[in-house]
């Protein structure tokens, strides 16, 4: 999970029941799917700006109330749209959540991949990767509410989140290996391990406070991957 409430004061949990706020079944949530017009409107730019307008308010609105205080009222309010133009893009309040979960991943996706492709070896690329993702959770904290509540709100995207994850890491480290950057025999555990740690590291040093640069939490994890946790000679 990614640990964390939206103010990083206590400790989180999304909910009681993997039927979602709801009260739902998972079938019934999955019929809560986009709208066809919506995908239409979203060919054009102001189809777009709209929809931005209305998963950025999204964020904000389920990372300050949670899921089962948030309302559609409050998300158009934030966005500056009308209750009907809401409806244009999403069904339901699950269907926009679930649809945000979805841009959440995307955004840290794009915003780690470049400074990964720019970096010079494999260790520097886990070291840009992991500087990115603690800027980007400072100026998203919501991020960790949001994920955390979609195990029980939508399952099926909780785990489509970290998996896709994992497996963006795992590609890139056998990439390394067939480099000889790093060792050879990386794995899925390898991939997971190192999103885990750079889970916690964003809630800690992201959440919670920013008493350290991420340039200097990313020093430290880049030494370990190299030299390990082991005593030195």
């Amino acid at each position: 999970m990614w640990g964390g409430p939206y103010d990083g004061s206590q400790t989180w949990r999304g909910g009681n029941s993997r039927r979602g706020a709801s009260g739902r079944s998972g079938r019934a949530r999955r019929r809560c799917a986009p709208r066809r017009l919506g995908k239409r409107r979203q060919g054009t730019e102001r189809g777009r700006k709209t929809l931005r307008a209305i998963l950025d308010a999204a964020a904000i609105e389920f990372g300050e109330r949670g899921f089962h205080e948030a309302s559609v009222s409050g998300i158009t309010r934030r966005a500056g749209v009308a209750l009907g133009s809401f409806y244009t893009y999403f069904d339901s309040k699950d269907a926009v959540f679930r649809a945000l979960v979805r841009d959440m991943s995307d955004q840290v996706r794009d915003r780690v991949a470049p400074a990964i492709r720019a970096a010079p070896d494999q260790i520097a690329a886990e070291r840009a990767g992991l500087l990115e993702f603690i800027a980007f959770v400072r100026g998203h904290k919501e991020i960790y509410r949001i994920i955390d509540e979609a195990e029980f709100v939508d399952p099926e995207s909780f785990h489509l989140h970290y998996a896709t994850t994992a497996e963006r890491i795992a590609v890139r480290l056998k990439a390394g290996a067939a480099r000889g950057e790093i060792r050879s025999d990386v794995s899925e555990v390898h991939a997971w391990a190192v999103m885990g740690m750079n889970v916690f590291l964003g809630l800690r040093y992201g959440v919670w406070t920013d008493d350290l640069a991420p340039e200097a939490v990313a020093d430290v994890i880049a030494d370990m991957l190299v030299n390990g946790l082991a005593a030195r000679p």
